[in-house]
């Protein structure tokens, strides 16, 4: 029996989950604080559905922008160079005026031309150099890089709810959560349960592990539920309390992932992964944006605020995404699949402030096939980049083993 159906079947037996489309597994990976992890933290986030680059940074320099897109290039937020954030990203002006925030445009993974979701975002967390994903890939390139660290804690691996991302999937121990998932076995249900696994360690550190976690959910709820909040609280007050409106559920569920993370971040967890949902606007992407990026931004202020100043000063956040979308708005008043894209960069560890990349130009002599952004740079670059400021990685590594066929460019002095 494969562990992955033992903990489906356990789910089945004695779960019970919200299937809430914008919640999503947290990978963690801890290590012992071995000199190749050493104090410093990485999250990734994967943004699933292509995420528009162009309508989080805009080029509003650029005289092409407002023609291409006369419905969608609305003023944004000065930032440098005459790009403009979004304006739904408000919040996260403090960080980018803190150096904790910045971004890479008219950047991609070697995907080209196909313009397919799977197909992109396994090529974007599988980090080859290849325009196909290959079958014989079948770990993730951060799953590599912890392949590579001395002093791995040996943690088992497990996901309850949701597969992993593959991101992370693949020999070097990790850990899966689901949030908004509840395990509830009673006292003879969990000693029938080490009596049927106790001699299979597979099985049993897998089972104790879900209990483990189960059982500090479980305590975080205790705490909450003794809290006193009058009946009589308006929903404003109840929001301040926590106790998120309707409206708000969305953002509660962010809420919910962001903490996990950031409590094992803050203990000896060095490596979170996740992804974001629900980038993909065909049809009116002034609104359907609009959801997505209330996500992302409250998702970097939560773990901002969860890990404090003093793990946030050692933390980069990477957000990418399979490619970016056309460069010309459609008849649906949004955006199609497309190529060159955008990626945020955020954390205390993190020298931001700055749009990073060589901006091509909108001129349609300038874009690649005369509809999409041109990619200027490798977006797995930025990110090999990264590991190797974070963690000190040789060069050899990163461009034979993490990203195979990368040519790691010239430092762009992305940590303080």
């Amino acid at each position: 029996m494969l562990r992955r159906h033992f903990l489906r079947a356990l789910s089945t037996a004695a779960c019970s989950a919200a299937a809430h489309p914008w919640l999503t597994t947290v990978t963690l990976a801890g290590a012992d604080g071995g000199p190749r992890l050493g104090e410093n933290r990485l999250i990734v986030v994967i943004l699933r559905g292509a995420m528009d680059g162009l309508d989080l940074v805009r080029p509003e320099f650029d005289p092409a922008y407002r023609r291409l897109r006369p419905g969608l290039a609305l003023p944004g937020l000065p930032l440098s160079q005459g790009f403009a954030l979004s304006p739904r990203l408000s919040a996260l002006m403090p960080l980018w005026q803190a150096g904790e925030l910045g971004f890479v445009h008219a950047t991609s993974t070697p995907y080209r031309d196909k313009r397919s979701h799977f197909d992109g975002q396994d090529i974007l967390e599988a980090g080859t150099g290849l325009d196909l994903p290959d079958p014989a890939v079948r770990d993730g390139w951060l799953n590599r890089m912890l392949q590579a660290v001395p002093g791995l804690r040996s943690e088992t691996a497990f996901a309850v709810g949701r597969d992993a991302i593959p991101l992370l999937a693949g020999a070097a121990p990790v850990m899966n959560w689901t949030p908004d998932l509840t395990l509830s076995l009673s006292a003879q249900g969990r000693l029938l349960l080490d009596h049927v696994y106790h001699d299979d360690p597979l099985f049993r550190d897998a089972a104790a592990e879900a209990m483990m976690l189960a059982d500090q959910a479980s305590d975080m709820d205790a705490l909450e539920a003794e809290a006193d909040i009058p009946d009589e609280m308006t929903g404003a007050e109840k929001t301040e309390a926590g106790m998120a409106p309707p409206a708000n559920r969305q953002l509660a569920g962010i809420d919910d992932l962001a903490d996990f993370a950031a409590q094992r971040l803050r203990a000896e967890t060095r490596i979170a992964a996740f992804s974001l949902t629900g980038w993909d606007t065909h049809r009116n992407q002034a609104g359907g944006i609009a959801g997505p990026l209330a996500r992302l931004e409250r998702v970097i202020l939560r773990l901002r605020e969860g890990l404090g100043p003093g793990v946030w000063g050692k933390t980069v956040l990477l957000a990418m995404t399979e490619f970016g979308r056309t460069v010309a708005e459609n008849g649906s008043k949004g955006t199609d699949h497309g190529t060159g894209g955008a990626m945020l960069m955020a954390g205390g560890a993190l020298r931001g402030g700055r749009v990073l990349g060589q901006w091509p130009g909108l001129a349609e002599e300038a874009l690649y096939a005369r509809r999409d952004l041109m990619p200027t740079s490798d977006v797995r670059g930025w990110a090999g980049a990264a590991l190797r400021g974070l963690y000190g990685f040789d060069r050899a590594l990163i461009e034979g083993t993490v990203f195979p066929g990368l040519i790691l460019p010239d430092d762009p002095g992305l940590l303080r």
